[in-house]
């Protein structure tokens, strides 16, 4: 049993930087490695993948970025964990082993199977589970026959068997984002599956780093504090026995940690901060501490947890329709006028119904619509979008773009060729007793042949019923602030946000740069406040939550990214740029209170 480990982020999703795992390992001294690629559309893309060659469904990125590295994760004595495996892990491995077989490298891989249930829905529904959507309360049975993808998402107990086999490399689908990072905190630390605030300080852990560089720097709202970009020092958690930890980065790296950008982090794709639920531990976030030790490297303590629940999650997808996307770049004088003109003369030459329309002025307001300033542009990218059934009317509206350079006004460019159909692939979020599902451990030998074999429950016996009273928000009294003098600024000037999205929901985090600020934001930047703020893209709830500890509040937007996911036609469909159009609203602050922000 070791006092302390160390677990380093090598990546955030599928597409990042796949230099990071090396500068990792070279950069200092790292006990594990985790690296995160599954986004909900990932499992998805893979599964058309297998569809097409039955070897396939996995992260094939992955394979060259471990044979690169295998050596000198044996000879540093690194071990790492990931969900590269997909829907696949087992062929991912192998291909691997078949990789390193050519180098003459040996890497002891152990697989985790059993979170795609897809072949097994017939099994289980509607006796024993009914897969009801748990974000909107739909009926499993309108989908059914359209779903692609179903997998759970496991926690930690297969990933424990994995790591007492000795595995090196230890290959999942379907697991948790944090629970690549909390495992081998159990494991290494001798934690019980029990003592819930210390498994909630390794899922806060692994919520910090599973982004990559969303905690060193990148996507940080104070970016020009970030005094180096190349080089990007990806986070590292170094985890106390007693379930403190530090965060930090590899010295002579870019980025920045600070409690800015863990704070930051914190909030990102947030829900009930009280409640952050996981197979393992649901987790309270409320009375994290935070504390800046030195340059580039922030304490965090004071996790507290609650019993995890009798479920899992459950990620699908189904085939809903199709959509293409075109586009053209409107320039020259008057161009916010000849780019209206465009739009009116496309949809009435088409003249078709579709399910869905959209037509965006980028470099206008595409992405934040009624939020943005008037601004006279120098040129516009008209970005026509449309959704249907009916795959021949994608097709008209991707042969109705071209022409429109030699017909219509001046100072036209059309963008690539004519656009092609995309499935769209919807997100269904669903729950499965755990009595259902039981995982599979395989550890491979050399050959990639099976060699050990374990198979591992769900249910624990530790579960408890999830009863625990919602979070409520609680305004302050803004009477006190009635006869303060106000200024009128940018929210940016006094706070701090990141937006984050799940399904058709997006979240704003929003931190405020001193405890006076947080204070009257919290009892004058309401729900209803940000509802009207977001009234053109908003069309559910505003819900707020508090967390005084962070001096943040959290926002959550229901029914504001156009059914999101693949299913949406806005351009930014994950909300990823909601905080900044938040932070750019004037909203009117005590001129005292100013005076505290450095």
């Amino acid at each position: 049993m070791k006092d302390k480990i160390r677990i380093a982020n090598a990546g955030g999703f599928w597409g990042d930087d796949l230099g990071v795992l090396r500068r990792q390992l070279e950069g200092g001294e790292v006990d594990y490695i985790s690296s995160d690629f599954l986004a909900e559309v990932t499992m998805s893309i893979l599964r058309k993948q297998q569809l097409k060659n039955e070897s396939m469904g996995y992260v094939g990125d992955f394979v060259d970025q471990i044979v690169d590295v295998a050596e000198l994760m044996k000879a540093k004595k690194v071990r790492m964990l990931t969900n590269a495996g997909g829907i696949n892990p087992l062929a991912c491995a192998r291909k691997i082993l078949e990789e390193l077989k050519v180098k003459g490298v040996d890497l002891k891989i152990a697989v985790v199977i059993g979170d795609n249930i897809i072949e097994r829905i017939d099994e289980f529904y509607p006796d024993k589970a009914m897969f009801t959507d748990m974000e909107t309360g739909d009926d499993f049975a309108y989908i059914k026959d359209n779903i692609q993808s179903a997998n759970v998402y496991l926690g930690v107990p297969p990933l424990l068997k994995a790591l007492e086999s000795g595995a090196d490399l230890i290959l999942a689908g379907r697991v948790t984002d944090t629970s690549i990072t909390m495992a081998p905190f159990i494991y290494e630390l001798g934690w019980d599956l029990d003592d819930w605030d210390k498994l909630a300080a390794g899922l806060v852990a692994g919520h910090i780093i599973e982004c990559g560089a969303q905690a060193s720097g990148g996507n940080f709202t104070d970016w020009h504090k970030v005094e180096k970009w190349d080089n990007m020092g990806y986070p590292i958690v170094e985890m106390n026995r007693d379930g403190s930890f530090e965060v930090y980065k590899h010295p002579n790296t870019g980025g920045l940690v600070s409690c800015d950008t863990i704070r930051e982090q914190l909030v990102y794709e947030m829900g009930d901060p009280k409640h952050y639920i996981s197979p393992d531990v649901v987790a309270d976030f409320s009375q994290l501490e935070l504390t800046d030790v030195s340059r580039d490297r922030v304490l965090v303590k004071n996790a507290k947890g609650h019993p995890s629940t009798h479920f899992l999650k459950v990620s699908m997808a189904y085939e809903d329709g199709y959509k293409a996307v075109s586009s053209i770049v409107i320039s020259g004088g008057h161009v916010l006028n000849k780019a209206r003109e465009f739009e009116k003369i496309f949809w009435q030459r088409l003249n078709i119904d579709y399910k869905k329309t959209n037509t965006e002025y980028v470099g206008y307001n595409a992405c934040h619509q009624d939020l943005v300033e008037e601004i006279d542009p120098n040129e516009i990218l008209l970005r026509f979008s449309v959704y249907d059934d009916d795959l021949d009317k994608i097709k008209a509206f991707s042969t109705s773009i071209a022409p429109l350079i030699l017909s219509g006004p001046p100072g036209v460019a059309v963008i690539g060729g004519r656009s092609r159909g995309q499935q769209v692939m919807t997100y269904w979020p669903t729950l499965v007793p755990k009595t259902l599902i039981q995982t599979t451990v395989h550890v491979l030998d050399s050959k990639g042949d099976i060699q050990e074999t374990y198979e591992i429950d769900s249910v624990l016996g530790n579960e408890a019923d999830f009863n625990v009273e919602k979070s409520k928000s609680q305004s302050a009294s803004s009477d006190k602030y009635t006869h303060m003098e106000m200024e009128h600024v940018p929210l940016r000037t006094v706070c701090m946000a990141r937006s984050g999205d799940k399904g058709d929901t997006f979240n704003i985090g929003v931190l405020a740069r001193s405890e006076s600020i947080y204070n009257y934001l919290k009892s004058s930047l309401s729900s209803e406040v940000v509802k009207t703020m977001f009234k053109g893209i908003c069309k559910g709830k505003v819900k707020r939550y508090e967390l005084d500890n962070l001096l943040a509040l959290n926002f959550l937007l229901e029914e504001s990214l156009d059914g999101g996911g693949t299913k949406s036609l806005m351009i930014d469909a994950q909300g990823k740029t909601m905080a900044s159009a938040l932070l750019n609203q004037t909203f009117p602050i005590p001129k005292v209170y100013l005076k505290e922000i450095k």
